[in-house]
């Protein structure tokens, strides 16, 4: 098991059960009782979890937005197969708004090398798509980074979206249904989320199949905002067959 995929599973253990001892995890994972320690060292660092004498626990509370840094250890395979099959839908010469998340930073993984225009909302993104050699134009927005996210929100990112007109949006969510559409944990986001599906032609929503069904405190819009909804293959096909009877076309990934 790869140290990715160790910490992957140790981050869900714990959210999962709230806590879990170093001896738990450690015949979970086959790994050795120190490997744990410093594997639970590396997560506590990163926010995941809350280091405790003899194991770790949650720092979750019912209801509550995942950590990025927990978020960004789940579901990798499937985001990085989402990622693939969205830019596969984008053209040479776009003008491409790219929301935050980490299943669209994968997306900025892959833009870079493509001769597009991209507007990231995200400092994780802009930092990819600036710092690495790429040939994606990179328009930068002005915004208040939300702590620990990265994701730009506020009055200026909202007027950078309104100054701008895009080919295509590519929008993350926290929540999807046919009956209440696309939701997001935080007010601010969800601003964030509606301004931009309003400053583009076109809407592709990448979300891996947890998302579906769904419903997070803050409502963006319906479902028929959506053009393309990329997904993975756990998404439920109860959602997959009711978001197309609504007028999206989905792709598994």
């Amino acid at each position: 098991m790869s140290n990715t995929d160790r910490h992957g599973l140790i981050a869900k253990t714990v959210r999962d059960s709230g806590g879990a001892t170093v001896q738990e995890l450690a015949e979970l994972t086959g790994a050795s009782d120190m490997t744990i320690r410093r594997d639970l060292d590396a997560l506590a660092a990163q926010g995941v979890l809350e280091r405790v004498r003899g194991g770790a626990r949650t720092l979750l509370l019912r209801g509550e937005e995942p950590p990025f840094a927990l978020r960004a250890q789940e579901a990798v395979d499937a985001k990085r197969r989402i990622a693939a099959e969205v830019a596969s839908l984008i053209a040479d010469g776009e003008s491409v708004l790219l929301d935050s998340g980490t299943t669209c930073l994968e997306v900025a993984r892959i833009l870079r090398e493509r001769h597009i225009t991209v507007m990231p909302l995200s400092l994780q993104a802009i930092h990819l798509l600036g710092e690495t050699p790429g040939h994606a134009e990179l328009l930068v927005p002005g915004g208040k980074p939300r702590a620990a996210e990265g994701a730009l929100t506020g009055p200026l990112a909202l007027a950078s979206l309104a100054a701008l007109r895009f080919d295509t949006a590519i929008i993350g969510c926290c929540g999807l249904s046919a009956a209440d559409g696309l939701t997001a944990y935080d007010l601010d986001d969800a601003a964030i989320k509606k301004a931009g599906i309003a400053s583009a032609r076109r809407v592709v929503l990448a979300a891996d199949g947890g998302k579906l069904g769904r419903t997070a405190r803050a409502h963006v819009g319906p479902a028929t905002l959506l053009h393309t909804l990329v997904t993975d293959t756990t998404a439920p096909s109860d959602e997959v067959a009711a978001l197309e009877a609504a007028g999206s076309t989905v792709k598994i990934a």
